[in-house]
């Protein structure tokens, strides 16, 4: 009972320690994550027209959620999930009897420069994946050693990873390095989670290839986007401790602590310590594949800043369409932070075991507790929402009432100031992607071109090209043929009289204008290629199978229990 309970009991305490401020009421909105009260289920959340599906299936997701359960709730629940599951996911996997090594992988797991900084750029959808990768592992072995029920554990961790592009290849990659097998059996069994793991991405997937854009991406995103140093020991030391993100606005203040180099090289040291006791304790090979994948994973995210990196990547991402998905690299490196934290793990209950050998117990139980503690000593200010800034806000009313105007009279809607990323004073002049797309039921249209300091990265949705243009020239936006143009109090360039030419003020209050373009005529409606939607519809049903038959099991070991009760207490 205590080995179960102990690695449930330290996940509770890392998300409480972690997520404290999710206490206030509100919505905490940085950068990527925005949540709104009841996020529009619309055909462009589902198939983007001409936009990369970057957010496909994740905002379609979100959308269903949030009109069972409001946006606040839903947003606590997505992040008490993703660091309870990551921490007993990684306490599960650890191949140990012993609770205190389990404790260790948790927060080896769970409290690292990787999950700070993606909370900090608010990509929850990825860390979905960071979340559920120790369980696909778990489930892995399972099948490899016949568990019954494996499989679909297998393909639910792949599903939920699968709500993002990135997550979906993560999990894909993944399960083809882990799990093939010599004989017939498993590589049928193997082709067969393959197969089914590429339907369950096949949303994203096919939005992309239907997309009127040519899902080709801009170089100039390769050197922005490539790992940073946090420290003296450069990017790939920052990489080497699970870190190096490219923004520098998201990243930890420890992460700059002269000794942070040191203590990740004394980590790897006592990683490649437990590398053998994995081996000895996993199924054959499973141990070295792992290795494998996190060493795959961390080349990838390295590859900007390596010699010749920056121009292989950028003739990938020019040629190739969709390749713009590696060229943030260090968001690759989840597989090389799972088998970091398993084998520090494992590593420190064997040096552990020499210490109670040579010494006497007392000494290996205060070098396990050390390790247990060292995460938290390393990174103490991702405590209380990353050193207090993941705070929750109330979304201004005027939201609500623009909302209602244009779901009563739907049409595109040009979203201003035209830049990606907004700050707001009602935000405390946080950065937030534009909520636009997320709060209202039509089309927005936004200015996807991404600065990274004075670095321009060009997008890749044409129509936001044309906005551009016409914003560029001083011409009239209604020329665009917009139905509603929303004008935030937004840091940004103010907008020009002229682009609002020819507009009538529908509501205009503290925090948001609405124009009407009363030119505006219903454009034809776009034929939306049926394939997408058979594409979601056949990932909804490869989910619902996996539901199905776990419920299927689970009655029948109820069945089973009580038809043999009786015989064992005859027995008895």
């Amino acid at each position: 009972m205590r080995e179960r309970l102990v690695p449930h009991g330290v996940a509770a305490a890392v998300t409480a320690v972690v997520l404290a401020p999710l206490a206030l009421p509100g919505y905490v909105l940085r950068y990527d994550m925005v949540f709104v009260p009841r996020q529009p289920l619309t055909w462009d959340t589902i198939a983007p027209a001409s936009a990369l599906p970057r957010a496909v299936p994740q905002d379609a997701v979100v959308a269903l959620a949030s009109q069972l359960v409001p946006g606040w709730l839903l947003q606590r629940l997505v992040l008490v999930a993703i660091l309870y599951l990551a921490a007993l996911g990684a306490a599960r996997l650890v191949p140990t009897d012993r609770v205190a090594v389990r404790a260790v992988a948790a927060l080896a797991y769970a409290w690292t420069p990787y999950l700070a900084e993606r909370l900090l750029i608010g990509q929850w959808g990825l860390l979905v994946a960071y979340a559920a990768l120790p369980w696909l592992a778990r489930a892995v072995i399972g099948v490899r050693t016949g568990r019954p029920g494996a499989l679909p554990r297998l393909l639910l961790a792949a599903a939920a990873s699968a709500i993002t592009p990135t997550g979906g290849v993560i999990a894909l990659v993944a399960t083809a390095v882990l799990l093939p097998g010599r004989y017939a059996a498993a590589a049928r069994t193997a082709a067969s989670a393959l197969g089914l793991i590429v339907l369950l991405n096949a949303p994203w997937l096919v939005a992309g290839f239907a997309s009127a854009g040519t899902g080709r991406s801009d170089p100039a995103g390769v050197v922005a986007f490539s790992a940073r140093a946090e420290n003296w020991a450069g990017p790939l030391g920052a990489l080497a401790g699970t870190g190096g993100i490219w923004n520098a606005q998201t990243t930890p203040a420890s992460r700059g602590v002269v000794l942070v180099p040191l203590i990740t090289a004394a980590l790897l040291a006592v990683a490649v310590c437990g590398v053998p006791l994995l081996r000895r304790r996993w199924p054959a090979t499973v141990a070295a594949r792992l290795c494998l994948l996190a060493a795959g994973s961390w080349l990838a995210a390295a590859l900007g800043a390596l010699p010749g990196g920056v121009d292989l990547l950028g003739w990938l991402i020019r040629v190739v369409p969709g390749a713009g998905l590696v060229r943030d690299g260090q968001k690759l490196l989840i597989p090389y932070a799972l088998a970091l934290a398993v084998a520090v793990a494992v590593g420190a209950e064997r040096l552990a075991d020499r210490l109670t050998a040579r010494f006497d117990p007392a000494t290996g139980r205060v070098l396990l507790v050390g390790a247990v503690l060292l995460p938290v000593a390393v990174l103490p200010d991702l405590a209380v929402g990353v050193a207090g800034r993941l705070r929750p806000v109330d979304w201004p009313a005027d939201w609500t009432v623009v909302a209602g105007l244009v779901a009563a009279r739907p049409g595109e809607v040009i979203s201003l100031p035209f830049q990606e990323y907004q700050r707001h004073a009602w935000n405390d002049g946080r950065v937030v992607i534009d909520p636009a797309p997320r709060h209202l039921a039509a089309p927005v249209l936004i200015n996807d071109t991404l600065w990274v300091g004075p670095t321009a990265v060009a997008g890749e949705d044409p129509a936001a090209g044309r906005v551009r243009e016409l914003l560029a020239g001083g011409a009239p936006l209604a020329a665009a043929g917009p139905r509603w143009v929303l004008v935030q109090r937004a840091a940004g360039p103010p907008v020009p009289p002229a682009s609002l030419a020819g507009l009538l003020v529908v509501h205009e209050g503290p925090e948001l204008t609405l124009y009407e373009n009363p030119a505006w005529v219903p454009p034809v409606a776009p034929t939306r290629p049926g394939v997408v939607g058979l594409a979601h519809l056949l990932a909804g049903m490869v989910v619902l199978g996996i539901g199905f038959s776990g419920a299927a099991r689970a009655r029948y070991r109820v069945v089973a229990s009580r038809h043999a009760s009786p015989a064992e207490g005859e027995g008895g």
